[in-house]
Formats: C-alpha cells, structure tokens, sequence
C-alpha cells in the first residue's frame, strides 16, 4: 500500500498485521480510481476521514493539496497506524487524528463550525450505515458548500439513492467493493 499521486507520491503506508479483522485498507487501486473521478487535485480543501484504518483515504487527499485532514477512528490499531503514517509522510502539520466513535466525532466537529469539501467513510462493510454516515454529516453540517460524501461499502448493501438531503451522484464497483458519492444539489 502505498500513496498514489502528490508529494508523498510512492511512499509507502504502514498497513495493518494480516490477522486484523477491523482494518481493510483502501486499495491503491480504489483510490487511484476514486481520485480521477473526484479530480486530481484538492488544493486547499479540508477532508474528514471517517473510519479511517491506515488514514489512506485522507493521506492520499494531503498529498495532493488539500490543506488538512481529520483522521477519525476508534479501534486502537488504527489509530497507531494512523499516527506512524502521519509521521512517516511528514504530514503532523496538516493532519489531526480524532480516536473516538464516528457518530461523537461528527458532533463534535459540528459543535467546533467544522466544515470539509470532502468526506470519506469507509466503515466496516458488516456495520451497514451508510444512511448512518449521512445522516450525520447532514445534522452536524459537516460538509462544505459544494462538497462530496464518499462512502465505500459492500456491495450487497444498497446506498439510496438520496439521502438525508444527499444525492446520488456515481457508483464504481470495485469486486465487493462499492464506492458510492453523495452531494447536496
């Protein structure tokens, strides 16, 4: 695993030990695909990662321009992996690691005026809460004028078609993987 374009272009991430069952990485793959679709470049955006695993998703967003990103997370191991990526890449000044429960984390931020052209969830497929992750970024008025959700779940779970106010505005398939992005119109 490794980052894809930018800056840190080729560096390599640290991933988790190969009998984690909480942690699936964003492959280069995925990532390489879902950044042509969202443009290449995000200079100056803020990004929020939710469940962030190896903060991949983020990582990749910084190296590519964007201003900052808010690593969220609550399973221990990721948050390791977070922090020794963060650190290899040289990315402390840019990047902020949240280690507490998604749905705290978005009130949080909502109560902190947070706003983010981008949000990313990649929950565990099992958890089904794409509607979840809507909801609250909606109700904590988590994203930007203008922004994107991009949740990436299992194909076998059904993302609406709109959502909390959200959109349904691509789909890519990826194996199991679905990667699905919302706006606001």
């Amino acid at each position: 695993m490794r980052i894809v374009a930018g800056t840190a272009r080729g560096r390599a991430l640290a991933g988790p030990k190969s009998t984690s069952k909480h942690i699936r990485p964003t492959a280069d793959r995925v990532r390489e695909t879902l950044f042509n679709v969202l443009g290449q470049w995000l200079e100056g955006e803020s990004v929020l990662d939710l469940y962030a695993g190896t903060g991949a998703l983020g990582l990749e967003s910084v190296s590519r321009g964007a201003a900052r990103a808010v690593l969220v997370d609550q399973d221990r191991e990721a948050l390791s992996l977070c922090r020794k990526n963060v650190e290899a890449l040289g990315f402390s000044g840019q990047v902020e690691i949240l280690g507490q429960p998604v749905g705290r984390a978005m009130e949080a931020l909502g109560r902190r005026g947070e706003r983010f052209g981008l949000v990313f969830a990649d929950p565990p497929y099992a958890a089904r809460v794409v509607e979840e992750v809507l909801e609250g970024v909606a109700r904590h008025g988590l994203l930007a004028s203008g922004g994107t959700v991009v949740v990436e779940h299992d194909r076998r779970e059904a993302a609406p078609q709109s959502h909390a106010g959200f959109s349904q505005v691509d789909q890519r398939r990826f194996g199991d993987t679905l990667v699905t992005l919302f706006r606001i119109p």
